[in-house]
């Protein structure tokens, strides 16, 4: 029933105007109005939307993450733009973990939402 419908990703920030600036500056995204909120298109169709809530977000799992044709690069452009990407026991010094054919990288946006960068092989 869901197989060939689109899937948008819907986040929740506390600061929308510095989300806004951090997906902007920091990973490249333009924005557009979406009812509440910010939507950025990403690449096929998709979408990221956040929206506004008092409260931060309370997720400690990857919340939405982008399909990259090589993830090392990404990662060192993202880098050389001030983001900072999370180490875990699976990763190594530059935030990326190999995992058989998948290579993944986290990160965190202005508003705590974990993000992650992933190449399939």
């Amino acid at each position: 029933m869901l197989a060939d419908s689109r899937v948008t990703a819907v986040l929740p920030v506390v600061d929308l105007e510095r989300a806004r600036k951090f997906y902007e500056e920091k990973l490249g995204l333009q924005a557009g109005d979406a009812p509440g909120g910010v939507m950025f298109e990403c690449g096929h169709g998709s979408q990221l939307v956040l929206y506004h809530r008092d409260s931060p977000t309370k997720a400690d799992h990857t919340a939405a993450g982008w399909e990259v044709d090589d993830v090392e690069k990404v990662v060192k452009d993202l880098r050389e733009k001030g983001v900072v990407f999370e180490q875990y026991e699976m990763t190594d010094e530059q935030g990326i973990a190999t995992m058989g054919g998948v290579k993944g990288a986290w990160f965190k946006d202005s508003e705590g939402n974990i993000l992650s960068v992933v190449q399939f092989e």
